[in-house]
């Protein structure tokens, strides 16, 4: 029987526009697309998922005017054509028999989440001083300036799952829940967008239990979770316990704008998901990491 893994790909990891050169992102796009067809030669059926902050921003910069769920939309088609057309091309050469879908995700959050009493997630450029006093939007000072912060609200349902797990039924390398997917309110008898940004990790997680994966694979810049990172007593971990991530967690090892919701996804998924095997790693380490010789496992105990 063919097992399931949803691997999870981060904005940074493709083309970004406003950082990195091009030949960088090819070089870690590249890697991605090794990971998946090493996953698919050895008799796993992929999912994927990714971030798309860079893309979001760019497009926010030229536009500030559109609606977000809008651009988040757009990302989606713009980054799942780019892994659809690379990944179809190799497949064909090594005469494989899957074929990719893309799929538009919309996932429903609740508009009393308090993430949307909250905003804290930082969207689109550095404002003008015009900007800061002119727009109608929540606004945050950071380390680079004024930007728009935006509420990050928990997924709460996916609304596309059926036609998801169809097409993996199907074979289909999935490409879906992009950015987060897009986040939309039911009210009043329909489905309306919404500015916002769900975490495209913890959606990633919603999405293993509805397909019930076999394995979740995080991919990040960095090879492993590590503890006092940047200071001389800096550890790598191949392994942690539940327990263990949730002590670090808790001690401010992980910082919420980075890793933190990365090990909470990771924790998430195996406290939910029975016998899942759940992952971080870096492009191109994902069979090493699914076998325990690379990256970071979690796991309900050691």
């Amino acid at each position: 029987m063919s097992r399931t893994v949803v691997y999870a790909i981060g904005g940074n990891a493709l083309s970004s526009p406003t950082g990195g050169s091009d030949n960088e992102s090819a070089f870690v796009l590249a890697k991605v697309i090794s990971d998946v067809v090493d996953l698919l030669e050895s008799g796993w059926r992929v999912v994927l998922t990714h971030g798309n902050g860079p893309q979001v921003g760019h497009l926010m910069s030229l536009d500030p005017t559109q609606s977000m769920d809008d651009w988040v939309a757009a990302t989606q088609g713009m980054i799942g054509h780019s892994l659809s057309i690379n990944l179809d091309s190799i497949l064909k050469n090594r005469n494989r028999p899957e074929a990719t879908a893309v799929v538009l995700t919309r996932v429903e959050v609740d508009e009393k989440d308090p993430g949307f009493r909250f905003p804290s997630k930082p969207v689109g450029p550095v404002l003008s001083d015009e900007q800061v006093m002119t727009e109608d939007w929540d606004i945050a000072e950071t380390s680079n300036g004024p930007r728009r912060v935006v509420a990050s609200p928990l997924p709460k349902r996916i609304l596309d799952i059926e036609v998801i797990k169809a097409l993996i039924s199907e074979n289909a390398i999935v490409i879906c829940c992009g950015g987060g997917g897009i986040p939309v309110v039911y009210k009043e008898g329909h489905y309306s967008g919404v500015p916002a940004v769900i975490d495209k990790d913890r959606l990633s997680v919603l999405l293993a239990q509805n397909i019930q994966a076999d394995a979740l694979i995080i991919s990040t810049a960095v090879d492993a979770i590590r503890t006092g990172f940047g200071t001389p007593e800096e550890k790598s971990y191949s392994e942690l316990s539940v327990d263990e991530a949730k002590t670090f967690l808790e001690n401010g090892e992980f910082p919420v704008g980075s890793m933190g919701p990365k090990v909470e996804s990771l924790i998430d998924a195996v406290v939910n998901i029975e016998e899942i095997k759940s992952v971080l790693c870096q492009p191109g380490d994902a069979i090493k990491a699914l076998r325990g010789s690379s990256g970071t496992t979690i796991s309900v105990s050691k």
